[in-house]
């Protein structure tokens, strides 16, 4: 991979999962009292989410250049001198990976530790577009919307679209670092690959328009596996990552 393109690929990263203080870490001293209890603790955690943000890097750079993944470059690359945190950081890591890119990492070889990436929820289709210097896997954002068009009984307003994706810092006509341009994404690539309809409301004047699956959403997954996903999401709880997919289902649950 050009170097231009890890340089951004590490900063979406950071823009995900670090502030500014943990990405720059601050010098210690020698002469610097020792952590209480709860320093301790913060330092651990501030320690784990950078290495699960060095691991998601990885898992993407793998992914991006379609290269196998095993554990033991996980551990020798990634992890180097904290090996022992390996279960953990690669819980945080993969839950990362499921609820942002909408991308499964399994095991295909446990004899080996060799892993991949999959889009979640049998879907085939990554949204990763050709010919772009850095796109990332955008399977997350599908799955928001088909989830969020059925909550809205199978057909969902652009509005009521936009103003769910709005609620995750996500703008019409703005770039998003993972995402790019939503509505280009939505009506266009989605459209074209047949996992939504985005069409005119019948009758409307003034114009009006409305999402729906198209099919092959239908061919690929089905509502119970994305409702499932997107309240399984909810419930979980996740210790370290942002999840869209949350905050999304609570904005329509919560309503206008």
């Amino acid at each position: 991979m050009p170097v231009d393109r890890l340089s951004d690929l590490r900063k979406v990263v950071n823009q995900l999962f670090l502030s500014e203080e943990a990405a720059t870490p601050s010098p210690s001293s020698a002469s610097s009292p020792p952590p209480s209890s709860v320093e301790a603790e913060a330092l651990l955690q501030d320690a784990l989410l950078a290495m699960m943000a060095d691991l998601v890097e990885f898992l993407l750079l793998k992914y991006c250049t379609k290269e196998p993944i095993t554990k033991a470059e996980m551990l020798n690359v990634v992890l180097r001198d904290a090996q022992d945190r390996f279960p953990d950081v690669l819980s945080r890591a993969s839950e990362c990976m499921l609820l942002v890119f909408g991308l499964d990492l399994k095991e295909v070889d446990p004899g080996e530790h060799t892993y991949a990436l999959v889009p979640i929820l049998g879907l085939t289709w990554d949204g990763v577009l050709s010919g772009h210097e850095l796109s990332l896997p955008k399977t997350g954002l599908l799955v928001i919307v088909l989830g969020v068009i059925l909550l809205q009984g199978d057909r969902a307003p652009e509005e009521v679209v936009w103003g769910a994706l709005g609620s995750l810092g996500l703008c019409v006509g703005s770039e998003h670092c993972i995402y790019g341009e939503p509505r280009a994404l939505l009506t266009q690539a989605c459209v074209q690959e047949g996992y939504l309809e985005y069409r005119q409301v019948p009758h409307s004047d003034p114009a009006r328009y409305e999402f729906l699956w198209g099919p092959r959403a239908h061919a690929e997954t089905s509502r119970l596996q994305v409702l499932e996903h997107l309240f399984g999401v909810r419930g979980r709880g996740s210790r370290s990552c942002p999840s869209p997919a949350e905050e999304a289902v609570s904005e329509e649950e919560e309503g206008p």
